[in-house]
């Protein structure tokens, strides 16, 4: 069960890369929201704890628990449907014995568990129907439960996880360009049934941040909150305003981004840390990826690869999603910035993820 503990260099530049991105998330949310800053700290010291204990723990043995672990997943998104508590016309948050959670972002490191134990069982067989429609049923129903919430950003992010895990562990690619031959159109005519006024695909609030989006000065209340944060990261220049300054011409010191601790963040580290701050976090989070990906190279198993890479994928689609948003690139989505923006629950599901990469490389494949 427990493996005795050893650091090797990729542990050490993983666990370094990740602190110095926290670290900077604590900085930066102090800029942005001082009464925060203190639950983030408790936040990072109560991560460390779990990924410390997570990468003892044989992942092999995790695994045993996949069905239970996806049971529970479907229990905790099922509550946010009976006694889920509503914030800013989403319901996703359950609070249980005082605790308030979003099961959501629980529901991302969960899948990871789950698939890479399914498909590795039935990697053989992972190409038959009977298999390829066993996966999409089984991560189909936690996702129809977070987009009811209404979460579309969490569903799409988790999605792609799980796409990218199902490539990894061996997928045909004549069935990778048959599916792609027939999304590329689907996603085209859905786009535009979407565009369409009268719509009934998206909620209302999604539609009109997608039009905000293309068209901000038609839709400048819904496009308000991005075209500030642009404002905001161009004003910073090379090397910022500095953290905690009393700049009069600051968008974030004028409350021009409202919540600016939570997605927005990033607004925030361009304004007061300039290009070079918010470089610095892009390549940290370049560098995590990059770092999970070695690790899997030399995991064991086809589960411990997947695993690795499934963290992979949450860091890089997660941060590349909101670093887009936050810089007009993308329709806003509420998701936040691995590591950096305030969230308990997020937070703990980064940090357990990195627990069992660490995990993952402690079990090197054996030539």
């Amino acid at each position: 069960m427990f493996k005795q503990y050893s650091i090797r260099n990729y542990h050490f530049r993983l666990v370094c890369y990740v602190l110095a991105l926290s670290v900077i998330g604590i900085l930066v949310i102090g800029s942005a929201k001082a009464s925060v800053q203190k639950t983030q700290i408790v936040g990072l010291f109560l991560g460390l704890i779990v990924m410390a204990v997570v990468s003892l723990v044989d992942y092999s043995f995790i695994l045993r628990f996949s069905w239970l672990f996806y049971f529970l997943n479907l229990v905790l998104l099922a509550l946010v449907e009976v006694m889920g508590s509503d914030a800013n016309g989403a319901t996703r948050w359950v609070s249980i014995a005082g605790l308030r959670f979003q099961p959501s972002e629980l529901s991302k490191i969960i899948i990871i568990i789950f698939f890479a134990y399914f498909f590795m069982k039935y990697q053989e067989t992972l190409n038959t129907i009977k298999i390829l429609a066993a996966s999409f049923i089984l991560v189909g129903i936690p996702l129809v439960l977070v987009v009811t919430q209404p979460d579309l950003s969490t569903t799409i992010v988790t999605a792609l996880i799980f796409v990218s895990l199902l490539f990894i562990a061996g997928l045909s690619y004549k069935i990778v360009l048959g599916v792609l031959a027939v999304s590329v159109p689907s996603a085209i005519i859905f786009l535009s049934l979407i565009l369409q006024p009268g719509q009934k695909i998206l909620n209302d609030y999604q539609y009109r941040r997608i039009m905000a989006w293309l068209n901000p000065k038609a839709y400048a209340d819904d496009a308000y909150q991005q075209q500030n944060s642009i404002m905001a990261i161009g004003s910073g220049r090379l090397w910022g305003k500095g953290l905690n300054n009393n700049d009069i011409a600051s968008v974030k010191n004028g409350n021009f981004i409202s919540e600016p601790q939570t997605d927005f963040i990033f607004a925030v580290a361009g304004e007061e840390l300039g290009f070079v701050g918010a470089a610095l976090i892009v390549i940290l989070l370049f560098l995590i990826v990059i770092e999970c990906i070695l690790i899997a190279r030399k995991a064991k198993d086809l589960s411990g690869r997947l695993i690795a890479c499934g963290m992979a994928s949450l860091i890089g689609f997660q941060g590349f999603v909101n670093i887009c948003v936050v810089t007009g690139l993308m329709p806003n989505t509420g998701l936040p910035l691995p590591f950096v923006s305030y969230g308990l629950t997020s937070l703990t599901t980064l940090y357990i993820g990195i627990g069992l990469v660490l995990n993952v490389g402690l079990q090197p494949k054996k030539y």
